[in-house]
């Protein structure tokens, strides 16, 4: 990221929780949220399909409709969420033991849309966006069963994939737990949060579509574990760390900022030993401590001026708000619609 003197958020620019506002409620692990230009939100469900809010803030689920491409008995876990551009809506399957890309219909029916990959099925998948271009763009964190035993820096089995016409392939491998990915606002970048490396990376985006070499912009420490990340109009990076519960922004000259902290130091503590020692274990990732925020997990910029700032969580059924001092970047799917 190049040094910008004009970037306009004030280094001294600090939230505290009592600033958020719960936009909505009785969700179940909306891990994941993007916003849309109509107004809605969308995000994951963990009762294995998506929450739409409407602009009016209504709240409806789509699950996945018995005999309608379900498979019997299997327990889908969507974590990311993605809106393609015929209103589609795609999440990546992180069940415990098989993964995939899925396409759920307003009317329940689901049907793979990345099944396998090089000859061999999706491990558990944990990320998934389509781009400008309908490029469908996925990660999966680790490729180890269970994933705890990714949970820590000296695993790097994860990996970026894409499909487009030329079928489905891996474009980068071997990052310590993929997590979510971002397009620069240039268009020349694909940042990634390699959440148990705690590291944030970049590759140069080359055409084909292919990445160019890895490059370190931002390295984190102690229990920040980088989850999901966005742009801001000016360059910023905005990251949300699980476990630590700060929400971070790299702004473009590489300085790594605090905006919004709210850490049970004693489980802060617990995490980052279990992290450098490998010994971290599922039921800690299971609770947030004392912190009020349930392990946010994303962040997206909304609303009629694209500031309004919309946090995801792993550990609550609320999405959370506050405004931005800055505008957010527009996404791929600002002005798609679902379709249904």
């Amino acid at each position: 990221m190049k040094p910008s003197s004009a970037y306009p958020l004030p280094r001294d620019y600090r939230l505290n929780v009592e600033d958020l506002r719960v936009v909505a409620r009785g969700m179940q692990r909306p891990e994941c949220v993007l916003a849309l230009e109509n107004g809605e939100l969308l995000a994951s469900h963990g009762g294995g399909g998506y929450s739409r809010v409407l602009a009016g803030g209504n709240v409806r689920h789509v699950l996945p409709a018995a005999g309608r491409g379900a498979q019997a008995g299997r327990a889908y876990v969507p974590n990311g969420i993605a809106l393609a551009p015929d209103g589609r809506v795609l999440f990546a399957d992180l069940g415990a033991g098989q993964g995939g890309i899925f396409a759920l219909a307003a009317d329940g029916a689901l049907e793979y849309a990345v099944e396998s990959i090089e000859g061999k099925p999706l491990p558990p998948s944990n990320y998934v966006t389509v781009d400008a271009g309908g490029t469908l763009w996925l990660t999966v964190s680790t490729r180890r069963q269970p994933r705890s035993e990714a949970w820590t820096p000296t695993v790097a089995d994860g990996f970026i994939a894409v499909l487009d016409s030329d079928g489905a392939r891996i474009v980068a491998d071997g990052l310590g737990y993929t997590n979510e990915i971002a397009f620069s606002p240039d268009g020349r970048w694909v940042y990634v949060n390699e959440t148990y490396a705690q590291c944030v990376s970049r590759f140069a985006l080359l055409p084909g579509p292919a990445l160019g070499p890895r490059e370190v912009v931002a390295r984190l420490g102690g229990a920040n574990l980088p989850d999901g990340l966005t742009f801001d109009a000016h360059g910023g990076l905005w990251l949300t760390c699980i476990a630590s519960n700060r929400l971070l922004v790299v702004r473009p000259d590489g300085e790594v900022q605090t905006v919004l902290e709210d850490t049970d130091p004693e489980h802060e503590a617990l995490v980052a030993q279990g992290v450098q020692t490998g010994t971290l274990q599922h039921a800690t990732m299971q609770t947030a401590g004392r912190s009020r925020l349930g392990n946010m997990s994303s962040l997206a910029f909304g609303g009629k001026d694209l500031r309004t700032a919309y946090l995801g969580c792993l550990l609550d059924d609320a999405i959370r708000a506050f405004d931005s001092p800055v505008p957010g970047l527009p996404t791929a799917h600002w002005r798609r619609t679902v379709s249904g």
